[in-house]
């Protein structure tokens, strides 16, 4: 019977470089991390339609079962810092858990993950300011869309309510458990962000590992096919269903959207709608700054923005 289970959690929050973390740890010889990100195991307060999560227990362990004797096994999934139970679950999981939490300016990473959601079908409404002012009607169960893979994702600003999750965790694990990483440290100085990020693991800091980059910006060429894609009919989806195999379906569905997927930087947002969110978040970065002790006030400094 599997007994390995994981002792740290790498919580979120989304685009804040969890994807590029959990590429760099995965590569360190004293730690294992399941082939499968965004586990979601946790975080019962969350309704997730993504059939690929699961919360069977056993289903879970076994994705450690291929661990052999790294000194620390763990997990990315970002929804952990946004779920208000995700943090108890966890400590009921395993009290004696690592935690590593990225943040973002939350401007930027509401911007990001917008483009992500539309990317992914989560979203369908293109225009960012638009999905913004949407979410009093979606918290009224309005304007959801069809292949909306986790409606509270869509309620956007509560997902930078950084300073209580993070609150949270510091509660619960004790500030030495919780190794905060800010995304432009990450982005600036990547191998020494990961070395402390070892120190704090208790695991060798002197691997040196392949620090690429992951997870580019994705935008899409025909936003038609795209929705196509994504809300095929009941009939033909069934007739090819039943007439073409599925790995032939999966490998021409995912040429298509390779091919209708260009990689590079975003668009740059409005100079206005970045002044006013900045304005709107300066309050959230500062109970932010309290809580790490740390000047985070160019979060909220328009000056030299776009």
């Amino acid at each position: 019977m599997n007994t390995k289970k994981p002792n740290f959690f790498i919580v979120g929050a989304p685009k804040c470089g969890t994807t590029a973390l959990n590429d760099y740890l995965k590569q360190h010889p004293n730690i294992f991390i399941p082939h499968k990100k965004e586990l979601h195991y946790f975080g019962t307060d969350l309704d997730f339609k993504y059939k690929h999560f699961s919360r069977n227990r056993a289903q879970y362990l076994a994705n450690f079962s291929l661990a052999k004797d790294e000194k620390m096994l763990g997990e990315a999934s970002v929804w952990y810092l946004f779920s208000k139970l995700a943090a108890k679950e966890i400590k009921d999981f395993n009290p004696s858990s690592k935690i590593i939490v990225m943040l973002r300016n939350p401007v930027d990473m509401l911007y990001s993950q917008h483009s992500q959601f539309f990317f992914d079908g989560n979203e369908d409404i293109i225009n960012f300011e638009e999905a913004l002012e949407a979410e009093e009607e979606r918290k009224k169960g309005n304007k959801i869309p069809k292949t909306v893979g986790l409606i509270e994702g869509l309620f956007y600003r509560e997902t930078i309510r950084y300073a209580e999750q993070v609150k949270r965790y510091f509660e619960l694990f004790g500030r030495e458990n919780v190794h905060i990483i800010i995304f432009d440290d990450f982005r600036n100085d990547t191998a020494a962000v990961y070395k402390k990020t070892l120190d704090f693991l208790g695991v060798d800091n002197s691997f040196k590992a392949e620090l690429k980059v992951i997870n580019k910006y994705k935008k899409i060429k025909d936003v038609g096919l795209h929705n196509t894609l994504l809300n095929l009919p009941t009939i033909p989806r069934k007739i090819a269903q039943a007439v073409i195999p599925s790995k032939i379906r999966r490998n021409w569905l995912n040429s298509v959207k390779e091919n209708n997927t260009v990689y590079g930087k975003p668009d740059p947002m409005s100079p206005d709608l970045r002044k006013k969110l900045m304005h709107e978040f300066k309050e959230e970065v500062e109970k932010l700054s309290g809580i790490l002790d740390r000047d985070l006030s160019g979060w909220s400094d328009v000056k030299g923005k776009e």
